[in-house]
């Protein structure tokens, strides 16, 4: 029966990493989309300053990021 058993044990563990992977990514996607709009929240301060506002005359603000409508719910994985 032990052997038996093996392979769906070894899926369950499989399925385990896996959401630990997907819980991750979603983790490091947060965190960078609020580093970079922290980032632009700080440029777009200096550039109303001189002299930042001489040096960043060409480039102009940056935009926060902001995510497509609907992006607020996460793909539904199936197995």
């Amino acid at each position: 029966m032990v052997t038996e058993n093996y392979p769906n044990l070894k899926a369950n563990a499989a399925f385990a990493d896996l959401r630990v992977t997907l819980e991750g990514t979603e983790n490091r996607i947060a965190t960078e989309r609020m580093t970079y709009n922290e980032m632009s929240r700080d440029y777009n301060k200096a550039i109303q300053f001189f002299p930042g506002n001489l040096l960043a005359g060409a480039m102009g603000s940056l935009p926060y990021f902001e995510s497509e409508a609907g992006a607020e719910k996460a793909p539904k994985v199936e197995f």
